[in-house]
């Protein structure tokens, strides 16, 4: 063997792959909070109508849903879908970035003018709105409301594809086998399986398990309960979030209804 050629430092590497472990926290930090911020919120009719008087839309979309199919599997937020007539939801950019919706048929009172086709739209409170967007010179900014939050699924696809290859190709885990790792990761919404994975496991923090460890290893969590924890996490998670939306209100647990305008 070649004694004369250099000798890569193990600290130096867990050093190196600590760091990336960190970049990985920052990077579902970042995915986490950008989510939050531009998620859909529910607003009133009034605030609506206060917010395209005063220019406040920089962009809008019709629709009579909201739909999942199109987030991301870990950061997504539901997308506004209709067909048909125009309405009954709105929903709408702001400069700041977020973005809010309201159903149009809960109004106080509105007077529509004939300034608009009524026909296209769902009743006399989209109609309203519609015809404060073309007194304020807003319609040319009808369409999808993009969303800020596009580069999240970048990042989303970015953690997807890192923990993929470590669970798959990289060391062996000491807590679980890889199937427990994987199951648990991707069915845990919210990348919080990921977390827990880096805390728990530590990949990439450590040196080969020796054999004398090799009896230990053999008792790792099996797959088959890496699902079982994955599918409960998801559950307890959702229940968690429905009564924090309860006490805490839309503004704090942003989750416009993925089925149906209420």
């Amino acid at each position: 063997m070649d004694q004369g050629g250099p000798v890569a430092s193990p600290g130096r590497a867990w050093r190196w792959w600590g760091a990336l472990r960190l970049a990985l926290v920052l990077l579902w930090l970042l995915a986490a909070v950008t989510t939050w911020w531009t998620a859909p919120r529910k607003q009133s009719y009034d605030q609506a109508r206060a917010d395209v008087a005063a220019g406040r839309v920089t962009a809008y979309q019709w629709g009579d849903r909201w739909g999942v199919g199109s987030s991301p599997r870990w950061f997504g937020t539901p997308a506004l879908q209709g067909s048909g007539t125009l309405g009954p939801l709105i929903a709408w950019r702001t400069p700041d970035g977020r973005v809010h919706w309201t159903d149009t048929d809960i109004f106080g009172q509105v007077t529509t003018t004939g300034a608009v086709d009524q026909g296209s739209y769902s009743g006399p409170g989209a109609v309203g709105i519609a015809q404060d967007l073309r007194a304020a010179g807003l319609e040319h900014r009808a369409g999808v409301v993009p969303s800020p939050a596009s580069a999240v699924t970048w990042i989303d696809l970015f953690l997807a594809a890192v923990v993929l290859g470590v669970v798959v190709a990289g060391p062996a885990p000491v807590r679980g086998t890889r199937w427990f790792w994987f199951w648990l990761i991707y069915l845990t919404p919210h990348g919080l399986g990921l977390l827990f994975w880096l805390a728990r496991d530590h990949p990439w923090s450590r040196p080969a398990v020796p054999a004398a460890a090799r009896s230990r290893v053999e008792r790792r969590h099996s797959g088959i309960l890496g699902f079982g924890i994955g599918i409960l996490a998801a559950m307890l998670i959702g229940a968690v979030l429905l009564i924090l939306r309860q006490a805490l209100g839309d503004w704090w647990v942003p989750r416009p209804d993925a089925s149906h305008h209420t």
